[in-house]
């Protein structure tokens, strides 16, 4: 008898100790095929290194159908690996319903979305945000992630993939100290602060922006290239004034010196405006004074426009009725939709790229490394200019025989040690330390520069990818951002966003047709089992017992 409750004291204490070291020691073994649940390096040193208190409050409680319960027990699971790391991170889930109007004076904007349940559609709003506040600083995070062009499943499945990559982003931002400058080139017709200031905004929350101007280097030069050297990257947008020498010379040495840069170039002069004025415009070339110093890099921006069938829309008036105008949408093959073959980590995950009005690049011989990170698609062509564009090519019939050479680089990446383009030329200016072999570095040649423009509605900036007629959403703001992580080796929320998760999910419509099957399925299965069992305990009962 001593030996019996010896024994179930063992047992009872052996689990108590495990039960002591479950609460102790925390790990957990991820063994899904896409290991969606292992947190990425960049994530694991974020969430380490937040030194105090940070609280997480989401807004994903409540009655959801089962598609959005995936994406709270996502969320949730996500946010348990987080506290892991770090116990100053404190997270909660609330009902949005509770305090809908508390979050919209916020400046949150509710989702509607249509969900079918036993063949019917209906309709919920949700509020699927979470909100992080650390120390006297507050940030939202988007748990449902825009999408124009893929389905209400396909987007789920996009956000529950976005998961990781949207709280290390407001993590890392409400965490970190601002370090790396960022030049925005001015003084050559670039464009307007307000046509790019959704895209600087975006990046304002990372890094320091200042403008610089390129005109001081007519009268001190030296001073003026010691200035720029300052910035670990400079962006020009989109100039339409030629660069004189002296400019060309500076920039060339900021790159030399180890400068990194973002070039968005209109190498032809082309605008919708005009043409929605008169029905067609002539596109011609501009010239920039920028091919010489292009060419030695290793890229040419070439004198044509591309002509592309896999397109995004512009809006145009059709007829009125009674005395309103009617708008319709049609494709305009002169705005490709862009990605890359490669996978690079620019752009992959992103949306395509919508460019307007791009012109090709060829991309040359020489000892730098090239990578072509947005091409045509391969039904595209090339139009020489200058030409006359004209709003009736909308209806012209398409020749497939004319669309076999697409492919067309529009946005390449450039890595190495650059020669100078001034090596064995007469200089504009004299310097104490003219480099005619740069340090290693990068830049990024685009060849359209309103691809970093946001569209204005009443005097205000929109939304980066966003056409304000048609609502269509495209990738330039995450590709052109994934641009300058890239360049300043900022490299870790770039991987983070190019993980890829694979979610598998109910075919609706199979189910409602089979519902009556499995539910029968469900009920009787488990009475024939009980059934069998009985039968044959009582048949092997009495074999052994009689």
């Amino acid at each position: 008898m001593r030996k019996k409750y010896t024994n179930i004291a063992l047992v009872l204490l052996g689990i108590l100790l495990i039960n002591i070291l479950g609460s102790s020691f925390y790990k957990r073994f991820d063994l899904t095929e896409d290991k969606r649940y292992t947190l990425s390096e960049t994530t694991k040193k974020i969430t380490e290194n937040i030194a105090e208190t940070i609280v997480i409050k989401v807004y994903l409680q409540g009655d959801f159908p089962a598609e959005f319960k995936r994406l709270q027990t996502e969320t949730k699971l996500h946010l348990e690996e987080l506290k892991a790391l770090n116990k100053k991170i404190h997270f909660r889930f609330y009902n949005p319903m509770d305090i809908g109007e508390e979050l919209i004076n916020k400046g949150l904007e509710p989702s509607r979305l249509q969900i079918e349940e036993n063949g019917k559609l209906s309709e919920i709003v949700i509020f699927p945000y979470a909100e992080i506040s650390y120390k006297n600083k507050s940030e939202f995070v988007s748990l449902l992630k825009d999408s124009y062009t893929n389905s209400q499943d396909e987007q789920l499945e996009s956000s529950i993939q976005n998961l990781e990559y949207a709280f290390a982003e407001v993590l890392h931002k409400i965490t970190s100290k601002k370090s790396k400058k960022i030049a925005i080139i001015k003084g050559n017709g670039e464009l307007d602060d307000i046509y790019i200031a959704d895209f600087l905004k975006k990046l304002s929350e990372y890094y320091l922006l200042a403008p610089f101007t390129l005109d001081s280097v007519a009268t001190n030069p030296a001073k003026t290239l010691n200035q720029l050297s300052q910035f670990d990257v400079a962006i020009v947008a989109k100039p339409t004034e030629k660069f004189s020498e002296e400019e060309k010379f500076t920039m060339d040495q900021y790159m030399m010196n180890g400068g990194k840069s973002l070039w968005l170039i209109d190498n032809a002069q082309a605008e919708l405006d005009s043409l929605m004025t008169t029905g067609e415009s002539l596109a011609y070339p501009r010239d920039l004074g920028l091919t010489d110093l292009f060419f030695n890099y290793g890229v040419r921006i070439n004198s044509d426009l591309i002509y592309d069938l896999n397109s995004s829309q512009i809006t145009l008036a059709t007829g009125n009725v009674g005395n309103k105008t009617q708008f319709n949408n049609f494709n305009w093959n002169y705005f490709p939709l862009a990605n890359a073959l490669n996978n690079h980590p620019i752009n992959n995950n992103t949306e395509a790229v919508n460019f307007k009005f791009v012109s090709s690049i060829d991309t040359l011989k020489n000892n730098i490394s090239k990578t072509i990170l947005a091409q045509s698609s391969q039904l595209s062509k090339t139009v020489g200019i200058p030409s006359i564009i004209s709003l009736k090519s909308i209806s012209e019939k398409v020749k497939p025989e004319e669309f076999t050479h697409g492919n067309k680089p529009l946005a390449v990446l450039l890595e190495g040690s650059f020669k100078s383009a001034y090596n064995n030329r007469i200089k504009p200016f004299k310097l104490a330390n003219t480099k005619e072999t740069g340090a290693p570095t990068k830049m990024i040649v685009i060849s359209d520069g309103d691809v970093i423009a946001n569209e204005v509605s009443k005097g205000k900036p929109l939304q980066l990818g966003v056409n304000k007629w048609t609502n269509q959403r495209f990738g330039n703001k995450d590709f052109l951002l994934n641009s300058v992580n890239y360049l300043l080796d900022d490299n870790g929320l770039i991987n983070i966003r190019s993980k890829t998760v694979k979610i598998n999910f109910l075919n609706k419509q199979k189910a409602f047709e089979e519902s009556t099957k499995w539910q029968l399925i469900n009920i009787i299965f488990p009475l024939v089992l009980l059934s069998v069992f009985g039968v044959l305990f009582n048949y092997f009962r009495k074999k052994k017992y009689s």
